[in-house]
């Protein structure tokens, strides 16, 4: 992510309807998928935000993420008939992970998470700089009555992670006796958001999604309510060193166009069973035949930080390159995940070289999550 260094370019982004509330925080702010968001705040910055997510609770802006909505006859079966998870695994009131691929390829167009309200109405959080590209792919596929509406900035995300958040948000009167990946409708001083049990971080966490007008008034009750649970407002940063020591993937970085759910170890979000999905012929024979890569996790036995696009090597060959990179505040370790070549067979366990600016920096192969999650 690349600092916004002017007025000018900041112009040219979206900003979240908390941003006044981030200015005063003293938040340091970054461009990311089309919009200015904090990316760290003064007083804390990431190894301090961080550390309040994995023991006490944290709080993130994440409005930056798309919102749509699909409604009408038929609105679920036809999301699943073309996202890749089987969404006639779960129930209404239920969330699931899934991925939108291409169709002729198998690449990922970006992963969503999906909230099921009832077989007409699918409500969808697809990354930011995607979400144009997810509602052109499904409103081009869309039978006769069904709807899909772009709301990207007709609602507010905050993201309340930690151990501690169930009790901050039971503090505010709000439900928190949700399964893994479920949500409900909630009130809170009068405003009707949505509660959903969900999160990026491997912590016990939840997602408040809230009409963007209310959004302020929402983010000053958690803040309110939080001091006696000493929450911290906490940016992008921390939220990329959060999800890289769970192992979750970054649209972009770890999964995109070029790199399928086979290569990332994302078949676990594919219903194969399932007569149709877009990507479901291009993804069974890759399965079937064996990805030619893998995305593979890697810990730092020297004292050095993987970055993105970094070669990765064995002798003088180079097998792969690290898609996501950077130093665990939890293990004090350098992590990262990379697509590794799956000739010459490399088990969990080996040491390979990372070129770190021309000094190569020897890694041990393993298998994410880097630190164990809370959330099972």
């Amino acid at each position: 992510m690349t600092e916004v260094t002017s007025d000018a370019a900041a112009t040219r982004l979206r900003r979240s309807p908390l941003h006044e509330r981030h200015t005063a925080l003293g938040a340091k702010f970054a461009p990311f998928g089309g919009w200015e968001m904090p990316l760290e705040y003064a007083g804390g910055g990431v190894l301090k935000e961080h550390t309040a997510v994995r023991t006490g609770v944290g709080v993130f802006d994440v409005s930056h993420l798309g919102k749509a909505r699909v409604t009408g006859p038929g609105a679920a079966d036809f999301v699943n008939a073309c996202l890749s998870n089987d969404l006639g695994r779960i129930a209404p009131g239920k969330a699931q992970y899934t991925l939108c691929c291409d169709d002729a390829t198998g690449g990922v167009v970006d992963d969503i998470i999906a909230y099921l309200h009832a077989d007409d109405h699918v409500f969808l959080i697809p990354n930011a700089a995607n979400t144009a590209e997810v509602v052109r792919r499904l409103r081009a596929a869309a039978p006769a009555g069904v709807a899909v509406t772009d709301e990207h900035e007709s609602y507010a995300v905050l993201a309340v992670q930690g151990p501690r958040s169930a009790e901050l948000l039971g503090a505010l009167g709000l439900p928190t006796d949700h399964d893994y990946m479920s949500f409900s409708a909630a009130t809170l001083d009068g405003v009707q958001l949505t509660v959903c049990r969900t999160g990026y971080t491997g912590e016990l966490g939840y997602e408040l999604v809230v009409p963007a007008e209310h959004a302020v008034a929402v983010w000053d009750a958690l803040f309110a309510a939080g001091a006696a649970y000493e929450l911290r407002a906490c940016g992008l940063a921390a939220r990329d060193t959060l999800r890289t020591e769970m192992g979750y993937p970054l649209h972009g970085q770890d999964l995109s166009l070029e790199i399928t759910p086979v290569q990332a170890r994302s078949g676990w979000a594919v219903g194969w069973d399932k007569p149709a999905f877009w990507g479901r012929d291009a993804l069974r024979a890759e399965k079937a035949a064996g990805p030619r890569r893998t995305l593979r996790g890697l810990v730092a036995v020297d004292r050095a930080i993987p970055r993105p696009g970094m070669a990765v090597h064995v002798g003088d060959r180079q097998v792969g390159t690290v898609t996501s990179g950077t130093f665990s505040p939890t293990l004090k370790q350098g992590i990262a995940l990379a697509l590794i070549d799956t000739d010459p067979n490399l088990p969990d366990g080996d040491t390979i070289e990372v070129d770190i600016r021309g000094r190569r920096a020897q890694m041990r192969l393993t298998r994410p999550p880097f630190v164990q999650p809370s959330v099972r």
